[in-house]
């Protein structure tokens, strides 16, 4: 990820969950051992079938047949654990999100594919598409009550995604595209936590509508952001 210019600073204190997992996907992560592999299977399991207040660390072990000494070795309190499943979850979205904007063919195709892709995903998911159902404090106080850090992350993601664009002349020079970054973030983030009674959230032919007629404008002239 490149440098975030000068005066443009992300917001203080530890990564976010949201942080980590953007590394994960990027950078690449140490692959999990046998055990702590079986054990966030089945605590993903285990959460989205009672969700995260109703399971206890003696179901995740039982259910992935290891004594809860073993479990407690590898992740010392549940808040722990909680986290290492939710980590494991958005990574895989990040990854399927490069994924699927590597098939457009286009800036304005990228940016419809991936409005459409991470809501499909995040709200599709298993376990978090379930929490923010039906547990919504389980997840939308780590997107809005962190100090803007789990926005910030995905704005610094789609803000080096787009300054990529732009040194390929898809987008217009004088395009700021932190802001137009923080600003797709955040329509993104707001349909995820706030239920639309205007936009149906299933219909992906209607989100590309809306993502192309308000979020590819935002990167300039036709002209300046056609291109593959």
């Amino acid at each position: 990820m490149e440098p975030v210019p000068a005066g443009r600073t992300g917001p203080a204190g530890p990564p976010s969950v949201l942080a980590l997992a953007f590394s994960d996907a990027t950078e690449g992560a140490d692959p999990d051992d046998e055990v702590s592999t079986r054990l966030l299977d089945a605590a993903f399991d285990q959460f989205c079938r009672m969700g995260i207040k109703r399971s206890a660390m003696a179901d995740v072990a039982r259910l992935a047949g290891v004594s809860r000494i073993t479990l407690y070795r590898r992740f010392a309190t549940k808040e722990a654990l909680v986290e290492q499943v939710v980590r494991r979850e958005f990574r895989r979205y990040f990854e399927q999100f490069i994924i699927d904007i590597g098939h457009a063919e286009t800036v304005a195709d990228r940016v419809e594919q991936g409005f459409v892709s991470s809501l499909r995903a995040l709200r599709h998911n298993r376990l978090i598409g379930g929490l923010m159902a039906v547990e919504p404090d389980a997840v939308v106080p780590s997107v809005t009550g962190d100090g803007g850090r789990t926005l910030h992350v995905v704005q610094q993601f789609l803000a080096e995604r787009l300054r990529r664009e732009q040194r390929g002349g898809h987008v217009a020079a004088h395009v700021d595209v932190d802001v137009v970054a923080e600003m797709m973030a955040r329509v993104c983030t707001s349909f995820l936590v706030v239920p639309s009674h205007v936009v149906d959230l299933d219909d992906e032919e209607r989100l590309r509508a809306v993502a192309r007629q308000f979020l590819v404008p935002m990167l300039g002239p036709p002209c300046s952001a056609g291109g593959a």
